[in-house]
C-alpha cells in the first residue's frame, strides 16, 4: 500500500515547537511581501532552495520578533495574508488566504506570527530523514507533504496499525502532529488523509474505494479544474460517486477525463520517485493596485534580479520563461517564450520586460499581481543551446558568477539594476 503523510497546520505546529504556550489557542501565520522586496531600502529577503516545496517563490521576507506592528502601515491599515490558521482559529471562520485584517475582526484574540521559513525547512528536513529510516521509499511532494510505499515492507493487514504507530512516533520525536492516509493509489491515499485530519489516520481498501469517494465533492479531487467542474455541474455530477456512475459520459470527454476516472476509481496507482528533480522556479508578488507602467517595469526588474540569483544558485539553465499579470478589473493574462541560450541575468531581465509588453493586454488597466517563472532546464529537456550567441552569453555568465559571489556575501540587494532606482 501507499501512504500519504500531511503535517497538520504545519506552520502553526512548527511555531508551537518553539512556544508550547500557543497550543490550544487560535493562531495564524501570515506575511506580506510588497512593501519589502520593492522598497528602495534593503529588502531583508531570504533565499531558500534546499527544499522543493510547493512555494510560489524562493524568496521570503525575514520577520523578526512577534510584534503585530510589522503588519500595520503608518496610516493604521492592517496588511498581510494568512498562510496557515490553527484549527482553533478555524472555528471562527478563519482560513488560509484570508487577510490578517479580516481574521482579527473575526477573532480579536487571534495570535499572529510572522513566518519563519528557516524553521519550517529545518523541521521538514528532519521529518524526511525520520521517515527514510522507517519506510523503504519516500517521496517528498511539498514542504509539508510526503508519500511512502509500503509494498513488500508490511502486509496490507498491518497497514492500519503501522500508520497509527507512525503518527504517534512522529509526535513524540519531532513534536509535530501529522495525519496519514493509506490506499493502493496515491490519489486515494491523499483523500484518505483529508478524512483523517486532524492528527488521525485512515485506510481505504480496494473494495471500499467506491463507497469512500461516494460523497466527496467533485472539486476536492486534484486534477479536476474549473472547466471540468463546470461540465460536471452541467450534467449534475456533484460528487465523485456521481462521476463514477457516469463512466460513458466521462469517457466521451477525452483521454484526460478517462485518466481522471481511473484515478478516482483507484486504478491509477502512481509510482513514487525518491528524488524528483526541480523542474521550474518562480517568484511572484501581490501589491496595492498600480496603473503606472514604469513602476510595473521597475518591479519586474526587481523580481527578475531575485529570480536570476536563485537560478544561479541552483546552477540550472532554463530555456522557457513565462510572466503572468493579474488585473483588478480584467481577467488574468499570461504568456511564455522559449529561448535555447546559456542563461544570464542581463538577457533574462530583457526577456521579462519583453514578456510584459506582450502580456499586458489592458495597458490602462490596474495591476495587482506579477509572477515570473523559468522552466525547461536544458539538462532535462535535452535542448541544444544556440551557438550563434554562445560566446556573448559565456561572457555575460562570467559576469553573473562574479555578481553572485558579491550577493552571496552581502545579500541579493548588494547589486541592483539602475532601472530599479
Amino acid at each position: 500500500m501507499k501512504i500519504h503523510i500531511d503535517l497538520d497546520c504545519f506552520f502553526v505546529s512548527a511555531q508551537r515547537t518553539l512556544d508550547p504556550s500557543l497550543i490550544g489557542k487560535p493562531v495564524g501565520v501570515g506575511g506580506r511581501g510588497d512593501p519589502y522586496i520593492f522598497s528602495h531600502e534593503k529588502s531583508n529577503q531570504e533565499l531558500l532552495l534546499n527544499n522543493s516545496g510547493s512555494f510560489v517563490g524562493s524568496f521570503f521576507h525575514r520577520y523578526t520578533g512577534d510584534n503585530l506592528n510589522q503588519f500595520i502601515d503608518p496610516d493604521g491599515r492592517v496588511r498581510g495574508i494568512l498562510t496557515t490558521a490553527s484549527y482553533e482559529a478555524r472555528t471562527y471562520g478563519i482560513n488560509t488566504g484570508m487577510s490578517i485584517r479580516e481574521a482579527l475582526m473575526r477573532c480579536p484574540g487571534l495570535i499572529i506570527k510572522g513566518p519563519d521559513m528557516q524553521l519550517y525547512h529545518r523541521l521538514s528536513h528532519a521529518l524526511h530523514q525520520f521517515l527514510q529510516e522507517r519506510i523503504p521509499l519516500i517521496e517528498q511532494a511539498s514542504i509539508d507533504e510526503f508519500y511512502g510505499d509500503l509494498k513488500g515492507w508490511i502486509t496490507d493487514e498491518e497497514v492500519p496499525s503501522f500508520i497509527d504507530n507512525l503518527r504517534h512516533e512522529i509526535k513524540r520525536h519531532l513534536n509535530l502532529p501529522v495525519s496519514i492516509g493509506a490506499a493502493n493509489s496515491k490519489h486515494i491515499a491523499k483523500l484518505a488523509t483529508e478524512r483523517a485530519k486532524p492528527f488521525g489516520c485512515y485506510t481505504v481498501a480496494d473494495e471500499n474505494v467506491s463507497s469512500f469517494v461516494h460523497s466527496i465533492p467533485v472539486h476536492k479531487f486534484p486534477g479536476i479544474g474549473s472547466a471540468m467542474q463546470r461540465q460536471c455541474v452541467q450534467y449534475h455530477l456533484h460528487t465523485l460517486g456521481d462521476l463514477l456512475r457516469a463512466k460513458s459520459l466521462v469517457f466521451s470527454w477525452g483521454s484526460y477525463a478517462q485518466s481522471l476516472y481511473d484515478r478516482i476509481s483507484g486504478y491509477d496507482l502512481g509510482e513514487l520517485t525518491a528524488n524528483t528533480p526541480r523542474k521550474s522556479i518562480g517568484i511572484s508578488r501581490t501589491f496595492d493596485p498600480i496603473v503606472n507602467r514604469d513602476e510595473i517595469r521597475r518591479r519586474i526588474s526587481i523580481l527578475s534580479r531575485h529570480l536570476a540569483y536563485a537560478i544561479s544558485k541552483l546552477e540550472v539553465n532554463p530555456t522557457t520563461f513565462s510572466l503572468s499579470i493579474y488585473y483588478k478589473h480584467y481577467p488574468k493574462s499570461n504568456s511564455a517564450l522559449s529561448e535555447a541560450r546559456l542563461f544570464n541575468e542581463q538577457r533574462f531581465r530583457q526577456l521579462c520586460r519583453e514578456l510584459f509588453t506582450k502580456t499586458d493586454l489592458h495597458i490602462s488597466g490596474t495591476i495587482t499581481h506579477i509572477g515570473i517563472s523559468a522552466s525547461a532546464f536544458s539538462v532535462h529537456s535535452r535542448r541544444t543551446l544556440s551557438l550563434i550567441d554562445y560566446e556573448e552569453d559565456v561572457k555575460a555568465r562570467s559576469f553573473d558568477q562574479k555578481s553572485r559571489a558579491i550577493r552571496d556575501k552581502y545579500g541579493c540587494d548588494a547589486l541592483k539594476w539602475g532601472s530599479e532606482l
